[in-house]
């Protein structure tokens, strides 16, 4: 008789609750790279002759898999459009090929070092979401490998009942296949947050936990399971008991969710009649069509280090301005705030190089890079001034640690601002300029800064970071990172403060903001506009109609009279949850996603 109720943890990244049978998926195992040295010339001709016609094959699959996708999927053809500009990129081709001429070496060998070396500038970025990118290059290297063996790369997803698929990973093209199919949701041992697997199982509302280690070998296929698309939890072989738990925990979080979803489109309005702006942080333009399906009031946060690295070359003004511009106009009417690249030149995919640096968060990134490499800065800032004539743009700075640093910037927008003028091209004038307060410093001299700039934004991540000195992605000291310390919160009412008295605005864009547990305390400090993940936006707003901002002034100067974050924690939690039980029981989770 098999064990019952095992529990297996995974990374959970498309909500949702699903009861039903697993089925093992095969065949993405890889295939065999074997070495095979070329003697002559015309060897290495044929080779490369080979190359290019594998090339040719993978580019006319992606091809008809975007001209195939299913029309609720349309906001993602990016994915499969940044595959084939990747499969074209010269650090693939160009070095396969060179290998070849070289090295003598076969097409499979040789792209499996240019792979590699390029898997290994992926995994010195810092960035999660940039380093999962390397997903995108591994999967048209799959594709290569499997026209260069002379199999199909993708396989058929079709089954004829309802299935839990259970695999190594999914490739988003397997994953589009799932729109309108029986496929209840789907595990997977490899992928993260913010892989486009996981971005694609969102949009089709199809429960997922990825990242679950020696799934496809602990699961079976036939066996009923259950997969928590909001803890991460798998459950195998679940007992009559469980089976009831889970099947009512469904009911309740289907119909929390719905009541959420229908309030997502309402303004965030507090109930004594105060208010809020909720905006959305996006990474690439087709993440707009999320933001707006969400209720975003705009783009609260803009990041564009993307297209700084997803090639060898640096993108050109051309490139950037039509980017920002198609996020500008599907965001019209409302603001979208564009920060400017945070990021080090170590980190590039381009002909820049820089030494290794030992402490890279604290070394030359973000407006330091932008100050110090001004022809890259300049481009930037030509791009975002021609984008905004065509919709609502404010531009703002990172990793603001003086009043120096914000001159500078300012005037080379100003010097910029002249360039355009002579060239007869549009933009406005009075493009809104703001400061990120990351660092302790710009706290300190919040007041000055609040004289040179338009509004503030505070990224909590790196603030909280920096002003506790905690590296929040190492597991030793991880449980120190709290947003709720004592000294986070008299940093953002110091800000929120400095930016009154200027009569600027002040919003929050790290992941405190999305997160329902300090809402209240948040409100109560005066943070009035906060831009979050967008699947997190419809539960924020729930929270801010059901509290009034004298309720969540009450809470704030409660935790301020506290001593420690442990005390803080527990008083926070037990007025949220005696308020929000069903935030807590769900919201939390929906809005980590």
């Amino acid at each position: 008789m098999s064990l019952q109720n095992i529990i297996l943890e995974g990374i959970p990244v498309s909500p949702g609750i699903i009861l039903g049978r697993a089925k093992v998926l095969r065949g993405r195992e890889g295939y065999q790279v074997s070495p095979r040295l070329l003697y002559t010339e015309d060897e290495v001709a044929q080779e490369l002759q080979r190359l290019r016609r594998a090339v040719d094959q993978t580019a006319g699959e992606l091809t008809n898999h975007l001209a195939e996708l299913p029309s609720e999927l349309k906001e993602h053809s990016h994915i499969l459009e940044t595959h084939l500009i990747i499969l074209r990129d010269p650090m693939i081709f160009q070095e396969t090929q060179r290998l070849i001429r070289e090295q003598h070496l076969n097409s499979e060998k040789a792209l499996y070092q240019a792979y590699h070396k390029i898997k290994e500038l992926f995994q010195n970025i810092q960035d999660p979401y940039i380093r999962a990118r390397i997903q995108d290059v591994e999967e048209v290297y799959r594709r290569l490998l499997g026209h260069l063996a002379g199999n199909a790369s993708n396989r058929t997803l079709s089954f004829s009942e309802p299935v839990i698929i259970i695999a190594k990973d999914l490739s988003p093209n397997e994953t589009t296949q799932m729109s309108g199919s029986p496929v209840l949701g789907f595990v997977t041992e490899r992928g993260g947050r913010t892989s486009h697997t996981a971005i694609i199982a969102q949009s089709l509302e199809i429960p997922a936990v990825v990242g679950l280690d020696n799934a496809t070998l602990e699961i079976g296929s036939g066996e009923t399971i259950i997969v928590d698309g909001l803890t991460g939890r798998v459950i195998l072989n679940p007992d009559a008991q469980t089976l009831k738990k889970y099947e009512a925990r469904k009911k309740e979080f289907e119909t929390f969710r719905a009541e959420v979803a229908q309030g997502s489109a309402l303004p965030a309005v507090t109930t004594d009649g105060h208010a809020q702006r909720i905006y959305a942080n996006i990474e690439l333009p087709e993440e707009v069509s999320l933001a707006l399906k969400y209720g975003a009031d705009g783009i609260g946060l803009y990041r564009t280090e993307f297209l700084y690295l997803r090639l060898r070359q640096l993108p050109s003004e051309e490139n950037l301005f039509e980017n920002y511009k198609a996020v500008v106009e599907a965001m019209a009417p409302r603001e979208v705030t564009i920060r400017t690249l945070d990021i080090g030149g170590d980190k590039f995919l381009s002909p820049l190089q820089y030494p290794m640096e030992m402490n890279p968060a604290l070394g030359l990134r973000a407006i330091r890079f932008s100050l110090k490499e001004q022809n890259i800065f300049r481009t930037q800032l030509k791009a975002i001034l021609r984008a905004s004539a065509f919709g609502r743009i404010r531009v703002m700075f990172p990793l603001i640690s003086s009043v120096r640093e914000i001159r500078e910037a300012r005037g080379l927008l100003e010097e910029v601002k002249k360039e355009l003028k002579s060239q007869d091209l549009a933009f406005n004038e009075r493009l809104p300029v703001g400061a990120m307060i990351e660092v302790p410093a710009a706290v300190t001299l919040a007041s000055l800064l609040a004289q040179e700039v338009d509004f503030f934004s505070i990224g909590t991540n790196d603030l909280i970071q920096y002003a506790l000195a905690i590296d929040r992605v190492n597991k030793q000291v991880a449980d120190m990172y709290q947003p709720l310390h004592p000294a986070v919160m008299r940093m953002i009412r110091d800000v929120v403060q400095a930016g009154r008295a200027a009569r600027i605005s002040v919003s929050m864009c790290g992941e405190m903001a999305g997160d329902p547990l300090y809402l209240p305390v948040l409100l109560g400090l005066g943070v009035e506009e906060f831009s979050m993940n967008a699947t997190a936006i419809p539960v924020i707003k729930r929270v801010i109609r059901m509290i009034s901002l004298k309720e969540a002034r009450e809470i704030a100067r409660q935790a301020l009279r506290k001593a420690t974050v442990e005390e803080i924690n527990d008083s926070v939690i037990q007025d949220m949850d005696r308020r929000f039980p069903e935030i807590f029981r769900f919201g939390r989770h929906l809005a980590a996603l």
